[in-house]
């Protein structure tokens, strides 16, 4: 391995969503994966986007821009602060609804002064989305999960008359729904905070579009393109390319950027704001979609009759910039990208992705092969939509893999601990593994086959599949590839 010269910038993380921790909640085994980083030199925890998501549990397309899962709240750790009794859990079994709910009751009970101060200091702070989602909320479940769109016309509508007689009615549900999000955050903060005196830094993910069935297009419809009765007239998503040869058809409502942009990108702000407070880096999923978005008539069934419409993307990242100037953001820029996305992101010196699942078989002046990576970038082996690296190796074209063995200088590689090296070796500052190929796993655990519906974002890991051998491995290529530094 050629001498990599130390730099404190250089850092590696690993990819893992919290769905993904044995327990998956923010509990114990949160903090222990906190514990593994830092013995294995690891800075960095890189999660999916930790929001409410709808029935099919993707976390891409959610009930809010803000608000978080509830599936992520410990239930041990409400036990340990005196919410919940042992005995509820044995009681009420999986149903974290009501556990959730009589956490709330306990919370009355108790009268706890420092918790309740703590509580209405949330509500303040978040008081721009939080009390919209709540009622959002409560009128989804009353229209049993129906879209918003399909309400009676008072709901749908969001009529003054019909707000204050909901939140009446309502008070006690709306005030649970708040409370269950002031415990996600608590937990996710205190787990952050854990990490962060560990010297690990918390790396998010914003999708750049919003759910139409979410609480953000409900609340602000004049912020998004809708028709008169509140439909979409079009809809997101990229044409075809790598992952599907008829595009992807997402189907998220497009911004009215005109909108938008006359308040100052005041909705964006907020945004920014939650993330700037949950994670110290950010990545923008679609970052392209900041330049020119791909706008696909909200009847067609694929996304291959789209048209790329442009976006302010300069005028939202100066605000940004702006208003958070040390907020740490890192660009998703695979796909299409033109010189104009590249400009964009160069602007404001925003790192770029790099896979290396994408690098081979091509020509020489593929941006994905290492010696192509520059230091600002953010490489991977491959991301929560790729297949894991020992799938991908194992389904490759033998011309693709003659090429990696070129690069590798190696004919009989040991995969995927091979391209893993691979990554850390390069010149990018940052190097995210995911999960996956630390413990060495086929297709089978795989996250997420875009452009498909059901059985995606359902892997999980068990701790007796981590041997000692995979966690001294990755180890030892943090420390030889000069990546064992701390975030700060």
């Amino acid at each position: 391995m050629p001498q990599i010269p130390h730099n404190p910038l250089r850092r590696a993380g690993v990819l893992l969503h919290i769905s993904s921790l044995p327990a998956g909640d923010f509990g114990a085994g949160a903090h222990h994966f906190v514990d593994f980083l830092a013995e294995i030199g690891a800075s960095i925890w890189q999660t999916l986007p930790l929001n409410m998501p709808h029935d099919d549990g993707s976390p891409y397309q959610c009930l809010s821009a803000h608000a978080g899962n509830p599936a992520f709240i410990s239930l041990e750790n409400l036990v340990a602060e005196n919410l919940l009794k042992g005995s509820d859990l044995t009681a009420l079994q999986a149903n974290r609804d009501e556990l959730l709910d009589l956490a709330y009751v306990h919370y009355k009970q108790h009268h706890n002064a420092a918790l309740q101060h703590e509580f209405v200091n949330f509500c303040h702070e978040n008081v721009a989305w939080l009390g919209d989602f709540a009622v959002f909320l409560v009128l989804r479940n009353k229209f049993r999960r129906a879209s918003w769109n399909t309400w009676a016309k008072a709901y749908k509508n969001k009529q003054p008359a019909m707000m204050a007689s909901v939140k009446k009615r309502y008070a006690t549900e709306i005030a649970v729904i708040k409370f269950t999000q002031f415990l996600f955050f608590r937990q996710w903060l205190t787990l952050k905070h854990y990490a962060n005196e560990r010297g690990i830094a918390m790396f998010g993910d914003i999708p750049i579009f919003v759910a139409f069935d979410s609480a953000d297009v409900w609340a602000k419809p004049h912020l998004f393109k809708l028709d008169s009765n509140k439909c979409m007239k079009v809809v997101a998503g990229v044409p075809p390319d790598y992952f599907s040869e008829t595009g992807q058809r997402w189907g998220n409502p497009h911004y009215n950027w005109q909108a938008m942009q006359a308040n100052g990108f005041k909705w964006w702000l907020g945004r920014m704001r939650t993330q700037h407070r949950m994670f110290d880096l950010v990545r923008i999923d679609h970052f392209r979609g900041l330049e020119a978005a791909w706008e696909i008539p909200a009847g067609e069934d694929t996304a291959i009759n789209g048209e790329w419409v442009l976006a302010p993307g300069g005028a939202l990242l100066n605000v940004i910039s702006r208003r958070f100037p040390t907020m740490h953001l890192v660009a998703e820029d695979l796909g299409v990208i033109t010189k104009e996305v590249d400009a964009l992101r160069e602007q404001y010196q925003l790192p770029g992705m790099k896979i290396l699942q994408f690098a081979f078989g091509g020509k020489d002046d593929n941006p994905y092969l290492p010696p192509n990576i520059d230091e600002n970038s953010v490489v991977y082996t491959g991301t929560h939509d790729n297949d894991t690296s020992l799938g991908w190796y194992q389904q490759l074209d033998e011309q693709s893999k003659g090429h990696l063995h070129v690069v590798l200088g190696n004919q009989a590689p040991k995969m995927p601990q091979a391209l893993v090296q691979l990554a850390l070796e390069t010149k990018a500052n940052i190097a995210i593994i995911p999960m996956q190929d630390i413990l060495g796993l086929d297709t089978s655990h795989r996250m997420n086959v875009p452009g498909t519906m059901g059985g995606n974002w359902q892997w999980c890991f068990d701790w007796a599949a981590l041997k000692k051998e995979q966690t001294e491995c990755i180890k030892d290529a943090i420390k030889q590839s000069n990546r064992a530094n701390k975030w700060h």
